[in-house]
């Protein structure tokens, strides 16, 4: 199994490179696990307690059972993907079957900050992006799926975004083995990564 990671901070475009990777990729031979599934369960607290969470910082992520769930692929056992909602801010009960595939793609914020995650990654990818671009691509999901207004989510970037991209994020691409920068559609970047994936795959 080729485990990839790609990174980058909030509305980098981490989801369209994954996208872009997996276009013309055997679907049945590619799986994708999504950071965002792995955030801590929630039930000991309120809902008001929930929205005051930071989930920017690396305490947020359960990353003990990210990568437990993704060493069980690895080793040919299909898992019970948790699946998060950022509306209640807590898991659901409900989970994601998820079999072992040649390739998996590991995506999100921070998962190069755990070292167990990222030595199990065989190609590490960090996409970049101005800061002014993530936020309005930030600020348009968060009103658009997932119900914030503005001033919630403006305030939420500026206090906890920013600092937590510079103090957690920003450090964590001296791991990358590739950095896309995703300012433009970039497409010499994710073809060699895609050719590396095919060479795998043959």
């Amino acid at each position: 199994m080729l485990i990839i990671g790609i990174a980058g901070g909030t509305g980098s475009g981490k989801t369209t490179v994954v996208n872009q990777i997996l276009n013309e990729l055997p679907n049945d031979e590619v799986g994708v696990i999504s950071q965002d599934s792995y955030y801590h369960q929630t039930d000991n607290l309120s809902y008001e307690d929930r929205t005051k969470i930071n989930f920017d910082h690396p305490r947020a992520i359960d990353f003990e059972l990210l990568v437990k769930q993704l060493s069980d692929l690895k080793n040919g056992i299909v898992i019970d993907q948790p699946i998060y909602s950022f509306v209640t801010h807590n898991r659901t009960s409900d989970t994601i079957v998820t079999h072992p595939k040649k390739v998996m793609i590991v995506e999100g914020i921070l998962i190069f900050n755990n070292q167990e995650l990222r030595d199990l990654c065989d190609i590490k990818i960090f996409v970049h992006a101005d800061a002014d671009e993530r936020l309005i691509r930030r600020t348009r999901r968060d009103i658009q799926e997932r119900g914030r207004d503005i001033n919630e989510v403006l305030s939420r970037y500026q206090d906890t975004l920013k600092p937590m991209h510079e103090q957690f994020i920003e450090p964590t691409k001296n791991f990358a083995d590739i950095i896309i920068p995703n300012d433009r559609y970039n497409t010499v970047a994710v073809d060699i990564v895609r050719t590396v994936i095919s060479q795998k795959l043959t």
